[in-house]
């Protein structure tokens, strides 16, 4: 029965890595914790036992964009699936309660929030519910990067319905996270599945960011015609003037962020999901709440805060398992803005851990190592470097060059200057600059003055950068740079210190643009036009009509029966009765 649903519904032949072990253990009555990337195919261990099992499955999910997608995708496959949320009037949420009391509801997903709302509990007592799913389950955990505290409350569920199994699933979990949620949640001796951070698909980059990032940006998306995207910028300023550059340009892009009226947020929203633009800038606020799975690129235009971030946002990229791309562009700035931020926090403890991963997230961004291996590493994950899916490893090999006499010319000016300035002021210090700070700190006057005219001023930065990473500088109050205990000892003589050339020398290479999708172009995009005209007929969004592997699928396959288009991934039965039709006259059309 469940190979045939996984046909018939959901449209695929095999399962992916640990969706099996997932769904048995469910449909056996064991709690569970998985562990998987996104698009691993998470949403699929448990909605499929929700189907053979009786009873209402109550999913707890964070975001209420994120739950609609869901609950469309759900009902889109004729499957009974609701919400109750804030966003909902008395009478919708009614409705749903009388029918959830008949037994007609097979998933309903609910915010945490909700569990604490009056008389909530006494109507989930009045219910089957088969088992509960805590979706993006790193929010229960004090050690996460997004703890709430309505989930940590998520430990009374087990006092309350004892008998009923929960089945937690997250993307993002190092082994101190992931022990936490199994205790928080009182799991009951629970199968912990956690799958491989690689994500296969994916082809990650990063690059120092020139000037305001712009032209990296452009250069970038010149790769990515006509394909659906992410961009992510640090505030709201910076999300508005990105979106209006690239409308300029002649991109069909848009700004989201939470400063704007509901009603234009989920109007950039709709226009996203059904297709009417192809980029969202945004502030996080846009990273969790959404389910869109053809999302060909993300690019970061400053630097997340922490790992778990960049992992979950990049994340969103690629979730049909069709080749995507992203690119992050950083600076030593977004690094200072991100620590200014952390220093506001009252908690001691809580501020040294958001300073380490910090920390972490900026040595990940200015690294020559496999970016997936780092990323593996940080998730407590052993991996092979990637070979072929990251600039570091597309790089070759780097040419390294001793830098022991320009960090010790560093260094010494910094000394000299007290350590109260930032590096910007040291370099105009080191280069002999006529600037009016220098004179009127009379830093002209110093032996130092002038020493480093040989090397540009890019230059010296990636000497400051390399000593950053390398936590032989720090930056104290007020932004002024700090020479630690490794820092002395450089500025000693007595460690040596190199450097890749190519960073020294800021040399700029030109980026390979590939083709993302294999695949006609001209026959993919009659059927993403076909895909969208039925979009906007049904009222639902382009990617739940069909996503773009199924696209690319039927591209390349072209079937001209129903029995060969049941053949194409992603088409089941029901997918079939709303859609095939149309689909295999515009296959005719192409065999003409």
């Amino acid at each position: 029965m469940v190979n045939k649903l996984l046909k018939t519904v959901f449209g695929h032949d095999k399962f992916r890595a640990f969706q099996q072990e997932a769904v048995d253990a469910i449909l056996s009555n064991k709690d569970l914790l998985t562990i998987l990337p996104t698009g691993g195919g998470k949403s699929l261990c448990y909605q499929l036992p929700s189907l053979v099992k009786d009873g209402t499955t109550i999913v707890i999910s964070p975001l209420i964009a994120l739950m609609q997608d869901q609950v469309s995708a759900l009902k889109n496959n004729d499957i009974k699936a609701e919400m109750i949320s804030s966003a909902q009037d008395y009478q919708e949420i009614q409705n749903i309660t009388q029918r959830l009391i008949q037994g007609d509801i097979k998933l309903l997903y609910i915010a945490p929030e909700r569990l604490s709302a009056n008389g909530f509990i006494d109507l989930l007592h009045q219910i089957n519910i088969n088992f509960f799913v805590i979706d993006e389950a790193h929010c229960v955990s004090e050690w996460g990067h997004e703890f709430r505290s309505d989930y940590r409350n998520l430990s009374r569920l087990k006092e309350l319905f004892p008998h009923v199994n929960i089945s937690a699933f997250t993307a993002t979990a190092t082994k101190k996270v992931q022990e936490d949620i199994v205790n928080t949640l009182k799991l009951d001796n629970p199968l912990q599945l956690r799958g491989k951070t690689l994500r296969d698909n994916i082809m990650i980059n990063s690059q120092k960011r020139s000037s305001n990032g712009r032209n990296q940006l452009l250069n970038f998306l010149q790769g990515h015609q006509k394909q659906c995207g992410i961009v992510y910028a640090f505030s709201r300023k910076d999300v508005e003037s990105t979106a209006k550059f690239l409308q300029e340009k002649g991109y069909k892009a848009d700004a989201y962020h939470a400063g704007l009226s509901s009603e234009i947020r989920n109007g950039v929203y709709t226009d996203f999901v059904y297709e009417n633009i192809d980029i969202v800038v945004a502030t996080i606020a846009f990273g969790m709440g959404i389910d869109k799975s053809n999302i060909r690129f993300v690019v970061h235009i400053s630097m997340p805060k922490t790992m778990e971030n960049y992992y979950q946002e990049i994340g969103r990229a690629g979730r049909d398992g069709l080749p995507s791309e992203t690119l992050l562009l950083y600076s030593k700035s977004d690094e200072i803005q991100r620590r200014m931020l952390i220093d506001n926090l009252d908690n001691g403890e809580y501020k040294n851990l958001m300073y380490s991963k910090l920390n972490k997230m900026y040595s990940f961004a200015n690294s020559n190592e496999c970016r997936h291996k780092k990323i593996g590493a940080y998730f407590d994950d052993e991996l092979q470097e990637c070979k072929d899916l990251c600039d570091s490893c597309n790089r070759g090999e780097l040419e390294y060059t001793d830098i022991k006499t320009e960090c010790m010319k560093l260094l010494s000016t910094i000394y000299r200057c007290e350590q109260r300035f930032g590096i910007n002021h040291i370099v105009d210090v080191l280069r002999g600059s006529k600037s009016q700070k220098v004179y009127q700190f009379n830093h002209d006057k110093l032996s130092v003055y002038g020493i480093g005219e040989d090397l540009s001023k890019n230059g010296w930065i990636a000497v400051s950068e390399r000593l950053f990473e390398l936590e032989a500088l720090d930056i104290g109050e007020f932004k002024a740079t700090k020479i630690t205990s490794l820092g002395l000892d450089i500025l000693k003589g007595k460690v040596e210190v190199n450097i890749d050339k190519e960073k020294l020398q800021n040399v700029k290479k030109e980026r390979k643009i590939d083709k993302i999708l294999d695949v006609d172009d001209e026959i993919f995009e009659k059927f993403r036009e076909l895909r969208r005209e039925i979009s906007t007929h049904e009222n639902v969004p382009a990617y739940i009509v069909f996503s773009d592997k199924t696209l690319v699928d039927f591209a390349n396959k072209l079937p001209t029966t129903k029995d060969e288009a049941l053949e194409v991934n992603g088409v089941g039965e029901v997918k079939f009765e709303r859609y095939g039709e149309q689909f295999l006259k515009l296959c005719h059309e192409f065999k003409k």
